[in-house]
């Protein structure tokens, strides 16, 4: 696995950004991968939503990128890197939310890059390769 997908990176392939959708589409499947934990976020903020046609169309997308991604599963290693970066962080006053610690963990265990738009506060965390799609 080359690349660990953020909740808002899979949020703009549902939104369909174009830069986003281009760069995964030029990438070989089996390099991508999202976290459980960005799956629990996504699909949070889906049924935040109304029901609308908006909703459903997100909803649809959702699911065609849950059958064409795999999953960076939570194993000991990613536990591990989890609490490296909380205590790491913390002890120098750069605290980040959790679920961003624990995605930034998945990449990390694996030595992959994290792809975010999120780059200022996923940059804190030391040794994790991040990327912006976006750009």
């Amino acid at each position: 696995m080359n690349y660990v997908l953020d909740t808002n990176a899979v949020s703009a392939l549902m939104k369909g950004t174009p830069a986003v959708v281009d760069r995964l589409g030029a990438t070989d499947r089996a390099a991508v991968a999202v976290p459980q934990l960005v799956l629990a976020q996504i699909a949070f903020g889906l049924e935040r939503l109304p029901r609308s046609k908006r909703r459903a169309a997100l909803q649809a997308r959702f699911d065609l990128i849950c059958a064409e991604v795999g999953r960076a599963e939570w194993t000991d290693a990613v536990s591990q890197a989890y609490g490296r970066i909380k205590a790491t962080l913390e002890r120098r006053g750069k605290r980040i939310e959790d679920f961003n610690a624990a995605i930034a963990a998945h990449a990390l265990s694996v030595d992959a890059t994290l792809v975010t738009a999120d780059l200022t506060h996923m940059s804190r965390v030391p040794g994790l390769h991040v990327q912006d799609w976006n750009r």
